[in-house]
């Protein structure tokens, strides 16, 4: 079996600086390299070439130890992982709600436990916690490569052992794995991306290369072609994609062929003068515990700042996330990892591992040990969304997972029937408007999307059936002939075409239109609003708080666009804020919040809303309600 050499090859510590630096480009500057998550999938194919190099190698000579691979995983991946995990759960403490500070124990206890991409896929949704505030998100990749190294050993001794060819086994099970990824990848991209068995190809191409490494391997002139080609491949990869495309998929081929090329070519001059240049070969050896820094601290310091962070701020966090890297490297990672194996080290990693992982489980146990605050703040700061009373999934829809409306998504037996039409903040009308049937006799229907506003003939970025599902409903609107149809959602971003959809509607159904304009939007969620209020001036938010929210200066915009069409316009800024600021609470009572985060009303809010816009919804402008202050 010709495999590669045993030398240490300076050009991949290269690749890993090149991979690691995509990826916090990517986290900390998105516009500047908005497809830069391909630096993962460059880890993983490095990770199958070395890997599995060294594993074919001590099997070929009768001394492979399946103890000894683990014990030198433990050494290489445990001591740099129980640091940040632990640095993670103190800063949680000291900063983060309980609900927060409760996934981040769960997701801490995922990661010990090396399964965060099954736990992140079982979360994903519209509704879960914003992935930009998880502050251990990117290790999804690192559950996948142990994963993986769970199972490939043992198939690799399996089939030394019957004498089947290494290479083949690779090739066989990295096409089926590429085929399942692409069959996969349209239908639920969610966990297209987060399984291992639809990323095992981009470790596989790595194993290929090694087992076959006796067909590239050798100095030629063609080396030079296949490193400038392999490269182009990442930079056009990390130019043409971006976190909106779903991926891996085919596009996913770019960067594993471009690692593999690259990995091929140790003689091309690019490979020895660049990626083995002493700069390069640095960053590559502390870009381990340089990928687990950075990302936590971006999202710690923006949520000590409570709002985004500047240019200037984002890359100063990097050079302090170098700073840890090569500490943690240094004193952390150096002495553990290399040196004689002592099994005092191992059973201290493994203790240390289990002990994280404990403290990660006890945090979820205790809800997030919200005695860390006091129980009026926890009241309006631990608010979580309601989308239970939405209908989710039945009548508001995740368009990931969901596909039709459930039947009882309309009220057929009521007059006058009301569409509601929109994204998940008009799914958030819902509690307050079956409190409003109470009084009033109406009926509703309900056809609501998750991140797709109600707009025709518009693709909307992060959301690919947004378009399609607009259609359907569309047509779902004329079957049922409502008497009034409101529009509701985001609407900044689709000014101009609001008008053309409300102009469509009113020509295709004759029902009335009305448009209700959109809540106010709290930057950074009203319960980390409530937070930073209690943090700052050790108080409860006022019933009415001007900062942290946008301003509603579209509305005008939308009146004047609406008007030609013959569709009504109501102003939910008008209702919900003045000149004081936007409501907070209803009452006096701690646990009125309006909003369970940025831009979607909790029931209190909801009804609050409804009541004052219900009577001009159901008869028209004429019957405008007077609003009603409420206690400051």
């Amino acid at each position: 079996m010709s495999l590669p050499s045993q030398l240490y090859r300076p050009d991949i510590d290269g690749l890993r600086a090149i991979a690691v630096m995509l990826v916090l480009i990517f986290h900390a500057f998105p516009e500047a390299a908005p497809g830069g998550f391909v630096g993962v999938d460059v880890f993983f194919v490095i990770s199958g070439f070395l890997i599995t190099g060294i594993i074919a190698r001590e099997l070929d000579e009768e001394r492979f130890s399946l103890a000894g691979f683990y014990a030198r995983r433990i050494r290489r991946i445990f001591p740099a992982l129980i640091v940040v995990l632990a640095v993670a759960l103190v800063v949680g403490w000291l900063w983060m709600l309980p609900s927060a500070y409760a996934q981040l124990g769960s997701d801490v206890f995922a990661s010990a436990a090396f399964f965060a991409n099954i736990a992140l896929l079982l979360q994903s949704g519209y509704f879960d916690v914003e992935s930009a505030k998880k502050p251990l998100l990117h290790l999804w990749s690192l559950g996948i490569e142990e994963q993986f190294y769970l199972f490939w050993p043992l198939l690799l001794m399996l089939a030394a052992r019957l004498r089947l060819k290494l290479f083949w086994i690779a090739a066989i099970l990295g096409a089926a794995s590429f085929a399942l990824n692409l069959s996969l990848i349209g239908a639920n991209p969610i966990a297209t991306f987060y399984l291992p068995f639809t990323r095992a190809f981009e470790l596989l191409a790595g194993a290929l290369l090694a087992l076959g490494w006796s067909q590239v391997g050798k100095p030629s002139a063609a080396s030079n072609w296949r490193a400038v080609a392999g490269l182009a491949l990442i930079a056009l990869a990390v130019g043409l994609f971006d976190s909106h495309r779903p991926f891996p998929g085919w596009r996913a081929a770019l960067p594993v062929a471009g690692s593999a090329l690259l990995l091929s070519a140790p003689t091309a001059w690019l490979c020895r003068s660049v990626l083995a240049s002493r700069p390069m070969v640095w960053i590559g050896l502390i870009s381990y515990p340089l990928y687990l820094w950075h990302w936590p601290l971006l999202v710690f310091f923006a949520l000590i700042k409570f709002s985004p962070l500047t240019l200037l701020e984002r890359g100063l966090i990097l050079l302090l996330s170098v700073l840890l890297a090569w500490v943690t490297y240094r004193y952390i990672e150096k002495p553990l990892r290399f040196g004689r194996p002592q099994p005092r080290k191992l059973v201290a990693l493994g203790a240390s591992m289990v002990l994280i992982a404990m403290l990660g489980g006890a945090v979820v146990w205790g809800r997030g040990y919200d005695f860390r605050l006091p129980p009026e703040i926890r009241a309006m700061a631990g608010v979580s969304t309601q989308s239970a009373q939405w209908r989710f999934h039945q009548c508001l829809l995740d368009l990931s997972r969901d596909t039709s409306f459930a039947d009882g998504c309309v009220d057929r037996d009521r007059r006058p029937l009301v569409v509601i039409w929109g994204d998940s903040t008009a799914g958030a009308l819902l509690p307050g408007l079956r409190k409003a049937q109470e009084t009033k006799n109406f009926g509703i229907a309900q056809f609501t999307s998750a991140s797709c506003v109600p707009v025709l003939n518009v693709d909307i970025p992060g959301t690919p059936n947004c378009r399609a599902m607009n259609d359907k409903v569309f047509s779902l609107i004329r079957d049922v002939r409502p008497d009034i149809v409101v529009m509701h959602g985001t609407w900044d971003r689709y000014l101009d075409r609001i008008a053309e959809t409300a102009a469509a509607l009113k020509r295709e159904t004759g029902a009335r239109v009305v448009v209700l304009g959109a809540v106010p939007t709290w930057r950074r969620g009203l319960p980390n609003e409530v937070l930073r209020y209690f943090l700052l001036y050790h108080g409860l938010i006022p019933a009415r708080w001007s900062g942290g929210v946008t301003s509603g200066w579209f509305d005008a915009v939308m009146r004047e666009k609406l008007a030609p069409a013959g569709a009504e316009f109501v102003s939910a800024w008008d209702v919900l804020c003045n000149g004081e600021g936007c409501l907070t609470r209803i009452g006096d009572s701690a646990g009125d919040i309006t909003a369970s985060d940025g831009i979607h009303l909790t029931e209190k809010g909801s009804a609050y809303l409804v009541d004052a816009v219900i009577d001009r919804v159901l008869d028209g402008p004429k019957a405008s309600k007077p609003q009603q202050d409420k206690p400051q």
